[in-house]
């Protein structure tokens, strides 16, 4: 069983109930378990600022499928929720599911990136990850506890507990 860590984002749509839904769904993926997930964090738009606030957490997964297999299950979920991907990197979006962490392995194809690449930067992943993961060591050797004592936390506030 690898074990994986999903980052969890949404901004439109009711935000808090995209996130309950996506972590929902995850628990219905088949030949994986889900394990643990923060608490829901509101969090400032990364990128343009004239969007609403986003709604994240992070999920830790046990699975038997590959990374790719996953990517592909995450992408459906993303799609039923109602995602349309237009090519703009940090704009508004109904859900963002990230393959943070997949079993501490290092992953560069075309279509993903493990470990993520701005994870060690992002307050909204660092923290929810701190929370559920505290001892966790990043393939790179990195604390996350550490990292994210030492992280801007940019307003970034606990929204509430996710089910």
């Amino acid at each position: 069983m690898a074990r994986a860590y999903i980052g969890i984002g949404s901004n439109l749509s009711d935000p808090a109930k995209q996130v309950q839904l996506a972590v929902d769904t995850l628990k219905n993926i088949e030949f994986t378990k889900l394990i643990s997930v923060s608490s829901l964090y509101a969090s400032k738009p990364m990128g343009p600022q004239d969007q609403p606030d986003y709604m994240n957490a992070v999920a830790e997964l046990e699975t038997t499928l590959e990374a790719e297999e996953l990517l592909d299950q995450l992408q459906k979920i993303e799609l039923n929720a109602g995602r349309v991907r237009k090519g703009d990197r940090w704009g508004a979006r109904i859900l963002d599911l990230d393959i943070l962490l997949f079993d501490m392995q290092s992953i560069n194809t075309e279509r993903l990136v493990v470990p993520h690449y701005g994870m060690k930067e992002r307050e909204f992943v660092l923290l929810p990850l701190a929370e559920i993961a505290p001892t966790l060591i990043l393939p790179c050797g990195s604390s996350v506890a550490t990292l994210a004592q030492s992280i801007n936390t940019n307003e970034l506030k606990i929204h509430s507990e996710l089910a």
